[in-house]
């Protein structure tokens, strides 16, 4: 199984210390959120693009991709009844394919629950109409690009579109592309009324990329969510994609997150093993 560590959870750390303290640990991937390169996907010159995939091999690490797609971006929304600004959203799908690529990535994950929520009088089908919408229109630049985009279902604590697998599920077969698949975060399915490994199983061949946290917003192993039956689980399906730290209380301090989250998983397969 491949483990990878999110790059926002170094916070202000220099990338090549970052990058180089993760491998220490264990991880062979690296996930970047552009906002920690330059404020949005396309204020990243394609000097620092270079820079940040030499840094990354340097490490010895793979960029697994991108997250935190809109993060930071004004003027962007996924979900709006607005076809013009449907359309730059779309247009700046395209610049985030292309920097995943530069960077040597190959899944950029759609949470960004603050571009997505219902606006004012627009339902829940609608948003999802018009998310399609701008999602089916960006293929091209995913295919382009050889990317995946992975969408994730986020739970009620983040916001109220999309909060469960099957919605996530329902939006994938809309746009009808190999090229948009399916992401899952263990603190979102934690919110869910099925369990965890009934999820991954129910994600099946469409599960494209994994995030591993808690739902007190820690690392796996840090609060009381149980690894061994969801890398199991992960196991069964025959998933061959990234298991992805993405931590948001740094509370236990960034080097203790790191090391011990992913010696938890690697205790969980080794229990499993045996």
């Amino acid at each position: 199984m491949k483990f990878a560590i999110c790059n926002e959870t170094f916070q202000d750390w220099p990338f090549d210390k970052a990058f180089a303290f993760a491998a220490e640990c264990g991880y062979t991937g690296i996930e970047i959120a552009p906002f920690t390169i330059a404020e949005t996907a396309t204020d990243i010159s394609s000097s620092a693009r270079a820079e940040v995939r030499r840094q990354a091999d340097a490490a010895g690490l793979e960029v697994t991709g991108l997250h935190w797609l809109l993060a930071k971006t004004e003027g962007l929304y996924l979900t709006t009844p607005d076809a013009d600004v449907r359309r730059k959203t779309t247009a700046y799908f395209g610049e985030l394919a292309r920097l995943c690529a530069d960077l040597g990535g190959k899944v950029m994950v759609l949470g960004s629950p603050q571009q997505r929520n219902l606006l004012p009088g627009v339902s829940h089908e609608q948003a999802m109409q018009h998310a399609a919408d701008v999602l089916r229109a960006a293929i091209p630049f995913f295919e382009e690009n050889d990317v995946t985009l992975a969408i994730e279902p986020l739970g009620p604590e983040e916001g109220d579109f999309l909060r469960t697998a099957p919605l996530g599920i329902e939006l994938i077969e809309m746009i009808g592309s190999p090229q948009v698949r399916l992401h899952l975060d263990c603190k979102a399915m934690s919110s869910e009324s099925e369990p965890i490994p009934q999820i991954i199983r129910l994600g099946g061949d469409l599960l494209a990329h994994f995030h591993a946290n808690d739902p007190n917003r820690q690392g796996p192993g840090f609060g009381r969510v149980d690894f061994v039956p969801i890398l199991e689980a992960l196991g069964r399906i025959d998933y061959r994609g990234w298991v992805s730290v993405e931590v948001f209380d740094y509370t236990p301090g960034i080097e203790r997150l790191a090391r011990e989250s992913i010696r938890y998983m690697q205790e969980c397969l080794q229990r499993l093993a045996e």
